[in-house]
């Protein structure tokens, strides 16, 4: 693992405060119509390059800002409080999971043929893992990697790539050797505009709808042998070396979100009259807000300890897995409570809460199901 690096409360304070700017002049007067179109426009990318938002904690030799990676986080974090979850997702899997991977185990030259273009937003990035038919069982995939000569030709599918759409650099996964099972997985950097590569149409979901999302093809795509990233036959042990990482950033959108959600729920409750009161004055109300509070909290707290663990490299797959499993399965329970609070106008479009509700769904699935999370907690407990 790659030293990592924290701010200072100052720098992240000058930076959320900078981030937030960002977000009010470029996103927030648009994000409905990119809601409506289901797709952002490709022109963010570049926007957020230039305010110094993407790859925030990468070496400032590529460009990057050379901030903390709490930095990063907190980015997420405001995205997701704001209501801007579909594209909190892609800007996770660029800035804090393929820039990781690409930093952590690529080549200098393979970093500077493709950082300096992601900091830019001139390069968007994917990761390729799940298939049609494998899910979250990564050893069980099908898309193969032969090598022949000084290339490898890649064929297979992939399926819920978030960015698939606009992605110029995609990492896939892809079997080297096809008897190995998990030990048989390679990663490739593939070039989005090489032949063979496809992309289906925009799969449509049930939130998120701006986080453009798509099925890839690979058809005797032909990868040059420097394109392998890491060592060949190692792909499983480097997606397992950083999945805790991408499971943070999952755990802090989550706690972002039911956030924003708790916000705007308790702004409604104090201006909404029932009875001759305001709602936030019946104690049923009270005591759900006060239970999301406490369940928030608790959850930030353990956020907040993983994170310093991380940061010295103690922080384990376990404990990635039930912080997600942890903040995620409480983003859902407060943003069930909070719509309620709304009653029926929390079930329409007008109400931003709808779209709280709506985007939060996906949490408890991609990243690691919560199933799969309480599978490797068990595990750890009483082995398989």
């Amino acid at each position: 693992m790659t030293a990592v690096t924290t701010s200072t409360q100052e720098e992240v304070t000058l930076f959320r405060e900078m981030t937030l700017r960002f977000f009010a002049q470029e996103i927030t007067p648009y994000y409905d119509e990119w809601e409506r179109a289901h797709i952002v426009p490709r022109e963010l990318w570049r926007k957020m390059g230039a305010a110094g938002l993407l790859l925030v904690d990468m070496p400032e030799q590529y460009g990057a800002a050379g901030a903390g990676f709490d930095v990063c986080q907190m980015i997420q974090e405001e995205l997701c409080r704001l209501n801007f979850h579909g594209l909190a997702s892609g800007y996770n899997i660029h800035s804090n999971i393929v820039a990781l991977y690409l930093n952590n185990i690529g080549t200098p030259e393979q970093k500077e043929q493709w950082m300096p273009r992601m900091v830019t937003g001139e390069v968007v990035t994917a990761i390729a893992m799940t298939e049609p038919g494998a899910g979250s069982d990564l050893a069980g995939m099908r898309t193969s990697a032969v090598r022949d000569g000084d290339s490898y030709i890649i064929n297979g599918s992939k399926t819920f790539i978030t960015n698939g759409i606009h992605a110029d650099m995609v990492v896939v996964c892809a079997k080297t050797d096809s008897s190995a099972g998990a030990k048989g997985i390679s990663l490739f950097l593939v070039d989005a505009s090489l032949p063979g590569f496809a992309r289906g149409k925009k799969i449509e979901k049930m939130g998120q709808h701006c986080s453009d999302t798509a099925e890839l093809f690979f058809d005797n795509l032909r990868v040059p042998a420097n394109a392998l990233l890491g060592a060949e036959g190692r792909g499983f042990a480097y997606l397992m070396q950083e999945l805790p990482r991408e499971r943070l950033g999952v755990a802090v959108q989550a706690i972002g979100h039911a956030q924003g959600a708790l916000d705007l729920a308790v702004a409604y409750v104090t201006e909404r009259k029932a009875f001759g009161q305001p709602i936030s004055q019946f104690q049923n109300t009270r005591f759900k807000l006060a239970q999301a509070k406490t369940e928030l909290e608790l959850c930030r707290a353990l956020l907040e300890k993983c994170m310093a663990k991380f940061v010295v490299d103690e922080m384990s797959v376990t404990d990635a897995a039930m912080l997600k499993f942890a903040a995620t399965e409480m983003q859902l329970r407060v943003i069930n409570e909070c719509l309620q609070l709304f009653g029926g106008y929390g079930y329409t479009d007008e109400y931003p809460i709808s779209r709280f509700y709506r985007d939060a769904r996906i949490q408890t699935i991609y990243g690691g199901t919560s199933e799969i999370m309480q599978e490797v907690i068990a595990r750890s407990l009483v082995g398989r």
